[in-house]
């Protein structure tokens, strides 16, 4: 038999050929010599963090002056001066013991200032120092006096009397110290004059042949 000549044997490879590349533009498939990648995926967006917003930092608190008396003298040892603070709220009295008194009132604020104000332009500024003593301030009648008063306890502190003797309208303050020693003044109709010795364990006190009841002074 006679063998198929070379340009026969090439004839027949350029057909085939040409038959695998016509296949692969119909059915889409890629040689191994196909330089196709697949694509990868594309990475998902990453979450940010929710912003926080700083905490803000509590303020403290302020505590209300707790519920006091106090008693002392001014620095130059001309008057006495005594202090009742209850719930943010002050009275003071300012006495010679002979006829120059005055009661002031006014707002404890809550770090410890006092602003107390009386007839006549009569003030008093004082700072709460731990709830030991007041220190401060009084101005009566053109005076201006340096005091510190410390807390009192009973029967120290801040007495008050209000009667009617004999028709005469009676107003009684006075002061008692932690030594015992007592500062007074006793107006009848408005005069003033010093105050009767009180019985400081009961407030008990003989005006004009009469028996009153002096009490504790708060605001």
């Amino acid at each position: 038999m006679k063998r198929p000549g070379p340009l026969l044997t090439l004839l027949a490879g350029l057909v085939l050929g040409l038959f695998l590349l016509t296949l692969n533009a119909t059915t889409g498939t890629k040689t191994a010599s196909s330089s196709y990648q697949e694509k990868s995926p594309s990475p998902a967006p990453a979450r940010s963090a929710p912003s926080t917003a700083p905490t803000p930092t509590p303020t403290p608190s302020r505590v209300p002056a707790a519920a006091a008396d106090y008693a002392g003298r001014t620095d130059d040892d001309a008057a006495a001066i005594a202090v009742s603070v209850r719930d943010g709220k002050a009275i003071a009295y300012y006495c010679d013991g002979h006829t120059e008194e005055s009661w002031l009132k006014g707002d404890v604020e809550d770090d410890g200032t006092l602003r107390l104000t009386g007839e006549n332009g009569a003030k008093l500024d004082g700072t709460l120092q731990d709830g030991r003593r007041i220190d401060g301030t009084v101005t009566v009648g053109g005076g201006r006096h340096a005091f510190a008063a410390d807390r009192a306890k009973k029967p120290s502190g801040l007495w008050k009397a209000t009667a009617t003797v004999r028709s005469a309208k009676i107003d009684g303050g006075w002061i008692v110290l932690k030594d015992g020693s007592q500062v007074g003044i006793l107006t009848r109709d408005g005069k003033p004059s010093p105050a009767p010795r009180i019985d400081p364990e009961t407030g008990a006190v003989t005006v004009d042949g009469q028996q009153l009841t002096a009490r504790p002074a708060t605001p």
